[in-house]
């Protein structure tokens, strides 16, 4: 499975369970750390984890693939699900404007989420 197939079934994963404002941005040329991120608001530290486990259950399910690290479940603001060459940010809206990763990493280019949500 390619990275963009796997950072497009964690979007799904997130729609399904209800996630907010999500987004895919395309950083390969950017960065090494990954070649796609997916961003994506929870209303509440709940959902938050409801979010996370649902894109661990479908990527583990669908493709094989489990995170490498997974950092802030804690905290319940923001969770980081790193897959190598997708990272999943699943934030609190407070904590997705105030890192705003979307304006930092805009030279990255944004992928169509609705018409890939849609296949």
């Amino acid at each position: 499975m390619t990275a963009k197939e796997l950072a497009v079934l964690a979007a799904k994963a997130l729609d399904s369970k209800k996630g907010e404002d999500i987004k895919i941005m395309e950083v390969t040329e950017q960065t090494t750390l990954a070649d796609y991120f997916v961003i994506c608001t929870g209303s509440s530290n709940t959902q938050i984890n409801a979010l996370c486990d649902a894109v661990e259950e479908r990527l583990e399910t669908e493709a094989g693939e489990k995170p490498l690290h997974r950092e802030g479940h804690r905290g319940g603001i923001w969770v980081l699900l790193d897959y190598g060459c997708v990272v999943v940010h699943v934030f609190n809206s407070e904590a997705r404007e105030f890192y705003s990763l979307e304006r930092l990493w805009s030279d990255g280019r944004p992928l169509d989420v609705a018409a890939l949500l849609a296949e």
